[in-house]
């Protein structure tokens, strides 16, 4: 499987950095492009400085946002998933409107016109009716929103457990085999 992770300016990089880790470690993924919004540079750098990024698996290759001439840009190229984590309200707003203007949201246009798996990891809240209304364009154009919204039922004594429990959630749909969470009997 191919895979495209787009990291826009939205906090939550923690998120971005803990999947693209176990993507690297999961043996069905074949590949893994990464694309950072100009914004997205300076929240990882705030939140969890941007070395994780630079140590990169062989795996991983980077895109610049302003380069339409990479693979996921085109549809007789495009990988398998992408996933936006965290996706900007903004950035959700010029996909469900078609504004192909970076590299992200034309690989995310290219997806949808291709009828592949694009997952929204929104980090917004609360919602107004113009994210909700721009939630279900994007959902009726058969990409999935995923609210970055952590569950509390596992074990939730440290912040990687919470951020796996969304992280989790995101493998579920992708689908990857991976380790999951186990309900207790």
């Amino acid at each position: 499987m191919k895979v495209t992770v787009a990291i826009t300016g939205a906090s939550g990089a923690i998120y971005a950095q803990t999947l693209i880790k176990r993507l690297c470690q999961n043996q069905g993924v074949e590949s893994i492009s990464v694309v950072l919004s100009s914004n997205a540079v300076g929240v990882i750098e705030y939140e969890i400085g941007s070395e994780w990024l630079k140590n990169t698996d062989d795996k991983i290759k980077i895109y610049q946002n302003n380069d339409f001439y990479t693979p996921i840009a085109s549809g007789s190229n495009c990988d398998d998933v992408m996933i936006i984590v965290p996706c900007s309200a903004g950035v959700m707003g010029r996909i469900a409107s078609g504004v192909s203007d970076s590299l992200i949201t034309r690989a995310a246009d290219v997806v949808l016109k291709e009828r592949k798996k694009l997952i929204l990891v929104l980090r917004e809240t609360p919602y107004s009716l113009i994210h909700i209304e721009n939630m279900r364009t994007i959902t009726l154009c058969g990409g999935i929103i995923l609210p970055a919204t952590p569950s509390f039922y596992r074990d939730s004594n440290s912040i990687e457990s919470i951020v796996l429990s969304v992280v989790e959630r995101i493998e579920q749909l992708i689908p990857i085999d991976t380790k999951r969470y186990k309900w207790k009997d």
